[in-house]
Parts: C-alpha cells; structure tokens; sequence
C-alpha cells in the first residue's frame, strides 16, 4: 500500500474511489487482482466510517466485474469471479479477485482457490512478468470504463 500512494507500485492499474485496483504478482489464474485500501491503518473493512466501506465495496465490486469481463472475453473456461476479504496473512484490509475457470483441476474448481497447490503461490512460470501486458491492458482500460460508467 505505501509504494501504490507513493505511486511507485508498477502493479497499480488504477487508483478507484475505495483502493488501488493490482494486478496479483501471481497470474496461476490469468487474471487475479486485488483491491488494496488507500488508508493507512486499516486493518478490516469495519475500520472504515460506513461511507467509505461503500466505497470500499462498490470498488471492489468494479475490480470484479472488469476480471470477469476481460476473463470471459480472452477464455473460453471462464467460469466466475470469487471475491474475498480474508486478511489472515496480510495485516491490511484488502480483497482479492479470482477468476475461476473450467480448465483448473476438477478437486478444486469447485472449492477455495487457496486449496490450489501451494506451488503456484512462488512458481516462476506463473509470476506476473512481460506475458501479462495485454492481459493487464485489457484489465486497465476495462477498470477505467466502468468506474467512469461508460
């Protein structure tokens, strides 16, 4: 969070009413974003005045439906959007986006993407890297329509 407001995060893909909307330093699951709070300090979302929890939220609900339309467009296996507040690891409130698609292993398409094989979190092959820019242009432009609400 400190280096997305110093504005030196290169995973920022835009600044929305409630956070920084991320692309995910993983991409096992080729479109995975965070919405990550732009107030320092806030452990949980009820930390935040109802106001900005709404903010929070609609963010959230953007980032989700930018994943979920860029994700449908580029892969035929797409399948949903899961949207999560945990913050059992990470001390700052933050929510994860995961695109979920038919082609991921048959015990766990249907259950927690953390029940994936705990490889895919430090795989090089699947790290964010140069392979990811159209994917993360796609993601950017998406985000930037719908909060303007075009």
């Amino acid at each position: 969070m400190g280096s997305a407001l110093a504005g030196a995060n290169p995973t920022v893909m835009a600044h929305l009413p409630g956070g920084f909307a991320v692309i995910g330093d993983v991409q096992f699951l080729p479109g995975y974003c965070v919405l990550l709070t732009d107030r320092p300090g806030t452990r949980r979302l009820s930390d935040l005045p109802r106001s900005e929890r709404v903010r929070f939220l609609d963010s959230m609900s953007v980032l989700g439906e930018a994943v979920e339309t860029v994700c449908a467009d580029h892969d035929p296996g797409f399948r949903r959007v899961n949207l999560e507040i945990l913050g059992n690891t990470d001390d700052f409130l933050h929510a994860h986006v995961w695109p979920r698609f038919d082609w991921e292993p048959p015990d766990v398409v249907t259950r927690p993407v953390w029940l994936h094989d705990r490889r895919n979190w430090s795989d090089p092959a699947t790290a964010l890297g140069p392979q990811h820019a159209q994917l993360r242009a796609a993601l950017t432009s998406t985000i930037t329509a719908l909060a303007a609400g075009t």
